[in-house]
C-alpha cells in the first residue's frame, strides 16, 4: 500500500481518528492472537492456518504502523498484545475446534467494525485509505470464512467462550477509540 498518497492521519476528523486508532489496536491484537496460537499448538493444520493468517495481519498492522503517528496510536498497545496472545493461547489449548471458533468470532466482529466505517471514509474522501480498509475487511471476511468452514459443533463452554470473545472485541474497540 502506498502511504504517500494518503492524507495525513493528523487531518482526520475526531471520529475517524478514533476508528483508525481502534483499527491499529485491533490489528495489533490479531497479530498476537496468531502468535499465541503458534506458541502452544503443535497441530500442523492449525499452525499452517495461523501462519497464513498471521502474514496477512502483519501486513494490515504495517499499514497502520506506517500511516499513523505515535500520537494517533492507542496508549494501550501492551494490553492489546497481551490480550491477543492470551486469546490465541487459550484457543490453542482447546484444540482445533476452539481455534477455528475463536477466529470466526473475532473476525465476524472485525468485518462488522470495518464495514461500519465505510460511510465516514467515503465522506472523508481519501480513496486510498478507503480502498485499504475495504481490502482489510475483505481479508478479515476471508479469515472468518476459512475458520467457519473448519468450525464444528460447539459445546456450551465453547459457545460461552465465543460470546466472551465477541464481547471483549467490542469493548476493546470502544476503549481503543479513546485511548
Amino acid at each position: 500500500m502506498n502511504c504517500a498518497s494518503l492524507k495525513k492521519a493528523s487531518a482526520l476528523p475526531p471520529y475517524l481518528a478514533g476508528e483508525m486508532r481502534s483499527n491499529h489496536a485491533g490489528e495489533t491484537g490479531a497479530v498476537w492472537i496468531y502468535k499465541g496460537i503458534l506458541a502452544l499448538s503443535a497441530d500442523g493444520d492449525i499452525r499452517s492456518f495461523a501462519e497464513h493468517h498471521l502474514t496477512t495481519e502483519q501486513e494490515h498492522l504495517a499499514f497502520f504502523e506506517d500511516w499513523l503517528s505515535s500520537g494517533h496510536k492507542s496508549l494501550l498497545l501492551p494490553l492489546w498484545r497481551l490480550s491477543g496472545f492470551i486469546l490465541g493461547a487459550v484457543s490453542a489449548l482447546g484444540g482445533a475446534r476452539w481455534v477455528y471458533a475463536s477466529i470466526e468470532a473475532v473476525e465476524t466482529f472485525v468485518v462488522q467494525h470495518y464495514e461500519s466505517q465505510y460511510p465516514a471514509l467515503d465522506e472523508y474522501g481519501d480513496a486510498v485509505l478507503f480502498s485499504a480498509i475495504r481490502q482489510f475487511c475483505s481479508d478479515e471476511a476471508s479469515h472468518r470464512d476459512d475458520a467457519g468452514s473448519e468450525a464444528s459443533q460447539r459445546s456450551t463452554l465453547l459457545s460461552a467462550w465465543c460470546s466472551l470473545v465477541s464481547f471483549g472485541s467490542e469493548q476493546a474497540v470502544k476503549i481503543a477509540r479513546k485511548i
